[in-house]
């Protein structure tokens, strides 16, 4: 691979617009091509950040790397595609709206010996990095991400919104679920026929004893965006939005002053946020981090790992919420 690695993005829609401003700003890499089949998007972002359009894959001859941010329904034939090609990729979460198609794709980057990102950006918000150097020991996670509805995402809330969440807990308290729960609800229109629900709320049990509830909508009218992680003795509450935290230890608490009510003494801590990076520049720095330390390092091997858990549990809780 040459020194700064030659890297083709698939897919021009919101997010890989985002992508393609990142590659195009990061000084490790040389952003290539951009693959659009809609000739006049493609060359349009492909101008702005300095690429070549392509309105097809192609052999991606010169092509040290690919991005793919085409629709989540595309993302299967075009893994395959490019996995035949022999290229490491970076793909989107999720991998596949399909759990069996996940894990085929998983199983064939590692037969080939190739490098495997899914997008699970949320590793890489500052204030998870953060919290994750504090966490300890964690016994719960209760999780709310709730968006209004949005009409260009075709696929369900369980793997467009709740699978981040649920990745962020395993990450969280060091362990694959036991036991997946969901309830699924389908209140637009077209929901229950496309089998795209609007609403998506997970129970999950694991074998350390820990729980963890979280809930996804696209039926609220403001976007949510928050993660609380408890310990026994302590309270961190993530703002995955405005990317900060605050830690809290009740110490005690009594009839208030006058008689009536309540009240309670609590410590409360807000750290600083260690990292300042924009998730997106992080991830693509992750992807080459392990472009650099080879098919073969334990690190690629750990990546790969790390990708089926959270699919599985959206596929339990989906088999779950459909009994």
């Amino acid at each position: 691979m040459t020194a700064r690695p030659r890297v083709a993005l698939i897919g021009s829609g919101q997010m890989g617009s985002l992508h393609a401003r990142v590659l195009s700003q990061s000084p490790r890499v040389d952003f290539v091509t951009l693959v659009e089949q809609r000739k006049e998007v493609g060359e349009q972002v492909a101008n702005r950040y300095g690429a070549a359009w392509a309105p097809e894959i192609g052999d991606l001859s010169g092509i040290d790397a690919v991005v793919i941010a085409a629709a989540t329904e595309a993302h299967y034939d075009i893994a395959r595609q490019v996995m035949e090609l022999g290229k490491p990729l970076l793909v989107e979460k999720p991998l596949t709206p399909d759990y069996k198609q996940s894990v085929e794709l998983v199983e064939e980057s590692e037969r080939r010996g190739l490098p495997l990102v899914c997008g699970f950006l949320e590793r890489f918000n500052p204030a998870v990095l953060t919290a994750r150097q504090i966490a300890t020991d964690v016994v719960q996670v209760n999780a709310i991400r709730h968006s209004p509805f949005v009409p260009r995402i075709k696929t369900g809330v369980a793997t467009d919104l709740l699978i981040h969440d649920i990745d962020l807990t395993i990450g969280f308290v060091g362990e694959n679920p036991s036991v997946v729960k969901g309830s699924f609800g389908y209140f637009h229109g077209s929901s229950k026929k496309n089998h795209s629900e609007d609403s998506a709320d997970a129970t999950m049990s694991f074998p350390n004893g820990a729980i963890a509830t979280i809930s996804a909508s696209r039926v609220s009218q403001r976007k949510v965006r928050q993660l609380s992680v408890l310990e026994v003795d302590r309270l961190i509450e993530i703002d995955l939005l405005r990317r900060d935290i605050t830690i809290y230890r009740h110490v005690t608490d009594s009839l208030a002053t006058a008689g009536v009510g309540y009240q309670q003494q609590t410590i409360i801590e807000i750290p600083t946020i260690l990292q300042s990076q924009e998730p997106l520049a992080a991830q693509l720095d992750h992807f080459l981090n392990l472009l650099e330390a080879g098919a073969g390092s334990d690190a690629v091997a750990a990546e790969r790992a790390a990708i089926l858990p959270a699919h599985r549990a959206i596929d339990q809780a989906a088999e779950s919420a459909n009994a």
